[in-house]
């Protein structure tokens, strides 16, 4: 499988993944639902799906949900944390699934890591006409005082630390089959304790992939972070959900022009 290799630091902190990571709120979720028009017999393909953290929420649209993950202790959680949802072995650039099977795909978390332009080569592939891609990001607020002092810690550690942060998925839309993007912005939030700051931070997957020794240490720091706060202390985020609709055959051949959105 053709997985970045700061993005395989995931295998090894699945558990703590599923223990630390924020679901989606439900506005973002309803949001997306609502644009991909998810409802029983419809598919949607949750690509990257990790744990399960959005799957879980698609299931409740009464979709058929399949998901899609590359990496075995990811999926096996997904697997026990999803049992409705069709879990297979796959990548964002080869989905194990025929052409035209899906009425939606969507990722949660993970578009950055991907070959863009093939893995919507292969989105498109997989749509039916009218089908739609649905992306969505629980960004940490470096707004906030302690996402800015946890930065000042992480960012010494991996070059992977700002491909999130600096990421801009509008500079990729429209592109090959998809038109402009629509987007959309919400607020959400962890409460932590300065444990489960460690555990947060520690299912960072440059973080997990870190020597022992350096990664004990910089969890060492983090946790002296959180005992600053009075627990339990907010966790903000802001969740950006984005819905690009694929063009008809006919749409293909027309000329696109580029639909600028401000990331706040």
């Amino acid at each position: 499988m053709n997985v970045p290799a700061p993005a395989r630091g995931f295998d090894l902190a699945a558990d703590t993944y599923e223990r630390a990571r924020p679901e989606y709120p439900p506005d973002a979720v309803a949001w997306l639902a609502e644009r991909l028009d998810l409802r029983p017999g419809r598919t949607v393909v949750d690509v990257a799906a990790g744990t399960g953290k959005l799957t879980r929420a698609l299931v409740g649209t009464g979709a058929r949900v399949v998901a899609a993950e590359p990496l075995a202790q990811m999926r096996r959680v997904l697997q026990e944390a999803v049992p409705e949802a069709e879990a297979l072995e796959g990548t964002a650039e080869a989905l194990p699934l025929p052409d035209a099977s899906a009425d939606a795909v969507t990722v949660a978390a993970a578009f950055h890591w991907f070959d863009i332009p093939r893995a919507l080569d292969e989105f498109a592939r997989v749509l039916r006409p009218g089908g739609a891609l649905g992306l969505v990001w629980n960004v940490r607020d470096l707004r906030v005082q302690i996402h800015q002092e946890l930065d000042v810690l992480l960012e010494p550690h991996s070059a992977a630390a700002s491909r999130v942060r600096d990421f801009d998925a509008t500079e990729h839309f429209p592109q090959g089959a998809f038109r402009p993007l629509e987007r959309a912005e919400f607020t959400h939030e962890q409460r932590f304790d300065a444990d489960g700051l460690v555990e947060r931070i520690a299912s960072i997957s440059f973080v997990a992939i870190l020597p022992d020794d350096e990664r004990v240490e910089l969890l060492e720091r983090v946790r002296a972070v959180g005992k600053r706060y009075e627990a339990p202390f907010s966790f903000p985020y802001r969740t950006e959900t984005f819905v690009s609709r694929r063009a008809s055959r006919q749409r293909l051949t027309e000329p696109t022009h580029r639909f600028a959105i401000l990331r706040r």
